[in-house]
């Protein structure tokens, strides 16, 4: 294996094995017995001790730990304290919520994004800019679960237009094909447009930012000169010149998009791992949140890898460097 990329899977092993690691220190100190919660507040001290002997959470916090950490490397991580389902097939189920979500989120992001951005960069109308600038601020600092509740007000009690919760009604079983797709997009809309519009803000700034730098850059003037249209002239030229701190942007979102899934997901009642792991802390079922937090750190790792990876794609100058280190 290349030197390069064998360091790049050990930092990612690392930082796996820490945000793992700090996950189940911090549930474990967290205030709450799962075994109170489950048994409910008649349970005698008796009865809350015998079960967690019976759910081994009596033994030494290290001792759990390994176990645990060697059960999950073989891809076992045990089953639901709350629910006693498999852990597997609860993140199973969940997951493909979660990734329609995710995906269909960062793509919408990146298609706004960049078109505003490059819009802004290339505008002489000064008024036009300011206002997308002030949109766009606003929007990158709004708190996830702020907007969402906004957009739950304005277009769910206000105009009566999308329903705020679940993934699908009541009679969605009782709908046709073509009834049960529009139903399950229009409980899809309103968390996917939290998501969206949250980084759509940040996407627009890094991008005006990127491609105004090279506005006036001698070979857009050479380019302009030779009459090569405005369009063609930003796509092949200048946008494509901005490529590399814009994959570099999406290696560095990734997180953040992860962490405001669990928010939003939380807030719409969206069934994805985000609100799994919601569940799984208010009830402190430990193996839940620990497999959630476990999934969701192995993709933002392979997410920041497939980044690199896509720069030395776009920008082959910096695959050279890296590999001369």
């Amino acid at each position: 294996m290349h030197r390069g990329a064998a360091l790049g899977l050990l930092r990612a092993a690392a930082v796996v094995f820490g945000v793992v690691t700090l996950t189940f220190v911090l549930l474990h100190l967290a205030p709450g017995d799962p075994m109170q919660r489950l048994l409910g507040p008649a349970a005698t001290a008796g009865q809350v001790a015998a079960a967690r002997h019976a759910m081994a959470l009596d033994r030494p916090l290290a001792v759990q730990y390994v176990d645990w950490l060697g059960r999950a490397l073989r891809g076992d991580f045990g089953a639901s304290i709350a629910t006693g389902r498999s852990v597997a097939s609860l993140l199973t189920q969940a997951w493909p919520a979660t990734a329609i979500l995710v995906l269909l989120s960062l793509a919408l992001t990146y298609l706004f994004g960049i078109a505003i951005g490059a819009y802004q960069a290339n505008t002489r109308h000064r008024v036009a800019d300011g206002l997308l600038t002030v949109g766009t601020v606003a929007l990158n600092a709004m708190p996830g679960y702020w907007l969402g509740l906004v957009l739950v007000m304005f277009f769910t009690y206000r105009l009566r237009l999308l329903p705020a919760f679940g993934a699908s009604g009541l009679d969605a079983d009782f709908l046709s094909v073509s009834g049960r797709m529009v139903d399950r997009l229009r409980h899809l809309a309103l968390p996917l447009l939290t998501l969206t519009l949250i980084g759509i803000g940040g996407t627009a700034r890094f991008v005006r930012a990127a491609m105004r730098e090279s506005r006036d850059a001698p070979y857009l003037v050479v380019a302009r000169a030779k009459g090569v249209g405005a369009t063609r002239m930003v796509i092949r030229h200048q946008l494509r010149n901005a490529l590399v701190p814009v994959v570099t942007l999406l290696g560095l979102s990734l997180p953040a998009l992860f962490s405001g899934t669990v928010f939003v997901e939380s807030i719409f009642a969206w069934p994805g791992v985000g609100s799994l792991m919601v569940q799984g802390v208010q009830a402190r079922d430990y193996p839940v949140v620990l497999a959630a937090a476990t999934i969701s750190a192995v993709l933002v790792v392979v997410g920041n890898l497939l980044a690199e990876l896509l720069v030395g794609v776009v920008d082959p100058r910096s695959r050279r460097t890296h590999d001369d280190r």
